[in-house]
This record gives C-alpha cells, structure tokens and sequence, in this order.
C-alpha cells in the first residue's frame, strides 16, 4: 500500500497544523466554568487545544468525541470491535523563561519547529493523526478500530485519563508516542510527595539574619533552573558580608548567583539548568545551589538552619537517593533517580517536593518507609501525591518485537535496543501499552527545556515510522 505518497503529499499541512497547535498556550490552568455552564477543567488554553485537535481529526473525515472536556479520541473506524490505541497528550509544562524563540510561537529556523511541546507530545500526536489520514487516503481499511486517544493532564495529576477511561472502555493494546525510540519495554517505577516542615517561632524580634521566602522550580518532574531567595538583616554591614560571600562562592563553583538589594532586603538568585525530572543529570539544579550556598549563613530561626542543613546532608547535589539512604538498582533498568522540582519555604513552614523513579522490580512503599525514618529525626512529615507502579515487557514479547523491526527498517539504526525508561507515560493507564518513540537516539532531548523543537526530517521520519506501525497493527499481525 503506497501510503508513503500521501504522507510526502501531506508534509506542509502537518507542518502547518503543528505550528497552530503549537501556538496555543495549554498549559495547565484552573478550572473554568464556560457561560453555559460547560467546565473546562484544565483551563482555556488545554480546552482550546483539545477542540483543534478534534476539529482537525473530523476535518479529515474521522469519528470524533469530546469526552466531558476530560480527554477525547479520533477514530479510523476497524472491521471489528478491537482497538488499537494511540494514547497522546496535549497538555505542556510551564514554557520557563531563557528562549530563543518565542515559547508558543511555532517557529520554523534552519529546518525546525521551536515552541513548548514539539516534542513533548503535540508534535508526535499530530504525526501520528498524520498517519492515520495518509493511510486513510490509501484507502487502507483497518482489522481493528485505530484510536488516537487525547489526554489533557499527562505533565500533572492524570486525572483526565482516569476520567476518559471511566467512561471509555480502554484499548486492547497500542503505544503511547511519549518517550524514545526505538521502542521502550518498562518504566520505572515514580512516587512524587513533599518533604513538610512546621517551624517554631519566627523571632520576628530577635536581630539577626532572617530567610523570609524561598521559591524554586515549577513543577515536580522538572529539574528547577531557578531559585530566589529573599533574607533580611537589621545588623550593620551584614549584606555587604553576604554579597562578598556570594562574589566568592560564584567564583569557587561557577554556578550563576546573583545578589541585590530589595527595599530593605537583600535578594539572591540562581540560575541552574532545566531538564526533565527523569534525567536531572542533563540539568543542574537551582534550589540544591541556593541551598548549598545558604548553608554558610546563619539564620536567627533555628529551624530555618536545621531545614537547610537537613537538604544539605540528605540531598545536596545527589541524584540517585544514596545520600538518603533510597539508593537501589537492577538489570533491567539502573539506579533509582530522585529529583527535587520545587521548593517552598517562609516563616511558618518548609516544604520540598521531590519526584523518585524507583527500578521496575523495587517497591515503591519500601523506599517510602526508608525516607519516613530519616524525616522522623527531623520532625518532618511526608506527603503523599502520586504513586505510579513499575511497568515492564519482555523484550521477546511480540509487539515489541515488531516495533523495534518497523524501526530498524526506517532508520537502518540496527545497534539501539529497547529501553526502560524513568519516565511516566500514559503506557500506564491501559494493559499490553507501551511507549514507541517520538525522540531518535542521539538526537538532544529538549524536552521540559528551553528552545524546545522537533527537527522537520524527522517530524516526517517518525511519521512514515507511525504508519507502518498503525498498519501492522491495526492490521492484525500483533495479536494478543
């Protein structure tokens, strides 16, 4: 089936559809109640995302369905009953600030789409909806039902997928276009909480040097590239110690600090590397700069002290737990990784939040019952968010089996083997899932990062990708 014509005879109008997509802002906002009283629970720029979305998949000559404003699907309609999902979303993490491009502007230089969520994941669901109509176009009528299914909060809470899939029966099997190729096989395990501290009194009226705000990062499974801290003193000459502190620190570590008065404070800033949550070492982390720097202060509130030399010996610049006592690994899929995305402290309280992918044969409540001892001894509590349990399959397992070989053939990449990944994907909220590209080996990965762009060659390499594997697929040549 010559498929391959109308993917090349489609290219500038996917081109063009990403760069609209692109250009809507839909990153997660509060929830709106619509004039006639329709919710929107993500915000105005998710819903406006998801309406594109939906519109361009009917335009095509889809089946289409707004689940409630939770999530929705495009529909290539199959002979029989079975479904062959394709689990995207449409949701991004907040844009951050350090582009070269404007973060929502869709545009196109030397050969690539600069804007948040090329990559991650709008660019690969629009190839894949891409895919479907170049097929359809072939005239290719598939065994099974082809559904691409479009989630909402897949960078936060996933309460748009439990929803849809509350009310949607959920596919019998399909990928997810969310993480690399050639084709990842597991997932680590991920528990994301806070680290919560009430603290004593605040001696308001005691002199001496006060932390009144820290701030960091923006979400908990990016690496934070920013911290700001604002410190008060009313001693004499205590600011001018501190800028030379900070002047001599920057030149010890090189790291980026900066120190200014505010009225009658005095405000640091760091500057660190952003990068997604499950690789924090392709990042460097602002809030462990600023606390490693505020450490060689004393602060009048002791408990501010304790807070900062607690971050300090138990984490620090440690990404793998170990300082912690959380440190583990297996064959299948490495070292546990463990990452702080936000910090929040005042005068009341101190809070961290920190995102673990723990290895896929561990357990996630043993590695919490270890930090829970060590917060103990420092009357600190843990606060659950999320929990995400390990998935894992075989590398023999046929689906995989099959998807690496439609790689291999595109790409004549024959040495990449399957991964196993410390990301979460939505190839979590449905059985016999899993994740199938969209990044290439060896191509830099900007998601969660600034300058965020998916390269034109190869928005169309994994387009042709996504076809054949739509087509096998729905074609009934993986069967389960």
């Amino acid at each position: 089936m010559d498929y391959e014509k109308y993917l090349e005879l489609n290219k500038e109008e996917m081109i063009f559809a990403l760069q609209e997509v692109v250009r809507i802002n839909s990153e997660e906002g509060e929830k709106i109640i619509g004039k006639g009283g329709e919710v929107y629970p993500f915000g105005s720029g998710v819903q406006e995302a998801l309406e594109k979305v939906l519109a361009l998949g009917e335009s095509m000559g889809f089946a289409v369905k707004n689940v409630d404003n939770y999530g929705g699907h495009i529909d290539f309609t199959g002979k029989t009953d079975r479904i062959m999902g394709i689990i995207g979303h449409l949701d991004v993490v907040p844009a951050g600030s350090g582009w070269d491009f404007e973060p929502y502007g869709g545009e196109v230089s030397d050969g690539k789409i600069y804007g948040r969520g090329t990559s991650d994941d709008k660019g690969p669901v629009i190839s894949c909806l891409y895919a479907m109509k170049a097929l359809k176009d072939a005239g290719y009528e598939p065994e099974c039902t082809i559904r691409l299914i479009i989630g909402l909060d897949e960078e936060t809470h996933w309460k748009g997928i439990n929803y849809y899939f509350e009310h949607e029966p959920k596919p019998d099997f399909g990928f997810t276009p969310d993480a690399d190729f050639p084709v990842i096989n597991g997932e680590k395990g991920m528990l994301i909480f806070d680290f919560a501290k009430k603290f004593g009194a605040s001696q308001t009226q005691a002199k001496g040097l006060k932390l009144r705000t820290l701030k960091g990062g923006t979400a908990p499974n990016s690496v934070a590239d920013s911290c700001r801290a604002v410190l008060r003193s009313d001693e004499d000459g205590a600011y001018e110690k501190i800028k030379e502190l900070v002047t001599a620190y920057r030149e010890e570590t090189d790291y980026k600090l900066n120190v200014k008065g505010v009225g009658k404070s005095l405000e640091i800033t760091v500057t660190g590397v952003a990068a997604h949550g499950a690789k924090p070492e392709k990042g460097l982390n602002a809030i462990s700069i600023m606390m490693d720097f505020l450490g060689r202060l004393n602060f009048v509130n002791e408990d501010h002290n304790e807070f900062i030399e607690f971050y300090n010996k138990y984490i620090g610049f440690c990404l793998d737990g170990s300082q912690i006592g959380v440190n583990c690994s297996d064959e299948p899929s490495g070292k546990l990784v463990f990452n702080v995305g936000m910090a929040d402290i005042d005068a009341e309280a101190g809070k961290l939040t920190i995102n673990i992918r723990y290895p896929v044969t561990k357990d996630g409540e043993e590695i919490l019952s270890k930090l829970v001892a060590v917060l103990d001894r420092y009357d600190m509590g843990l606060i659950r968010s999320e929990h995400k349990e390990p998935i894992y399959m075989d590398m023999e397992e046929p689906m995989v089996k099959l998807l690496l070989e439609i790689y291999r053939k595109h790409t004549g990449d024959l040495q990449s083997q399957p991964l196993v990944i410390g990301g979460g994907t939505y190839a979590r909220s449905a059985k016999n899932v899993i994740a199938y590209g969209a990044l290439f080996p060896g191509d830099p990965d900007l998601m969660h990062q600034k300058n965020e762009c998916i390269s034109v060659e190869r928005l169309i390499q994994m387009t042709k990708i996504y076809a054949e594997a739509i087509y096998k697929l729905a074609s009934g040549e993986y069967n389960n």
